[in-house]
């Protein structure tokens, strides 16, 4: 009875979702994905990045939707300040590196002030344990354009130059997380 109860209470914990992205002082995995700045693409390295100081990666569910708008917005317009504290900010998401050239090149949005990266397969989501869902079929973007690809949980990482995660920012609203992951870089100077 005992062996059967254990098997059981096993294949649940088994069987539960990840419920919690990576934590603060885990090491961040390295990544390196195609990525777009002012609508062109490049090959952004996670590694190449934390070479200039500590950098700020935001997973967003969908470029061109009403959270991940403002989002990229207030990233956009607070950009010379996380410069300022030495900052790198990168955008990830499971759109295409198309959708991503019109959303980077926006002036309402990433107005080509930081690059965001093509997760399409959601394998640099999946290694921060985050959350990869389907989308609901039909589903459309703010363009009125049919949203084609998985999505994942709103969740900002800032890595130190070391590689280990000094914050991570899940649960807040948009210009919540914004704020407050500028808040913890300035407080790395």
């Amino acid at each position: 009875m005992k062996k059967i109860l254990l098997g059981c209470v096993l294949s649940g914990l088994i069987a539960l979702p990840a419920l919690a992205a990576l934590k603060e002082g885990d090491i961040a995995p390295d990544f390196k994905a195609e990525a777009s700045l002012a609508g062109k693409s490049f090959q952004f390295s996670l590694k190449e990045s934390l070479k200039k100081g500590p950098v700020v990666v935001y997973f967003y569910p969908s470029a061109f939707t009403g959270g991940c708008n403002i989002q990229a917005h207030t990233f956009a317009v607070n950009q010379e300040k996380f410069a300022a504290a030495g900052a790198t900010i990168i955008g990830v998401s499971l759109d295409s590196i198309s959708r991503l050239n019109a959303f980077s090149a926006d002036p309402h949005y990433c107005a080509g002030k930081f690059p965001v990266a093509s997760d399409a397969g959601g394998k640099i989501a999946v290694s921060y344990d985050l959350a990869v869902k389907q989308i609901a079929a039909g589903k459309k973007d703010t363009r009125g354009v049919e949203i084609d690809h998985d999505t994942t949980e709103r969740t900002t990482f800032i890595i130190t130059p070391n590689g280990k995660i000094i914050a991570s920012l899940g649960g807040l609203a948009p210009e919540d997380n914004v704020n407050k992951a500028l808040e913890v870089v300035q407080n790395l100077k």
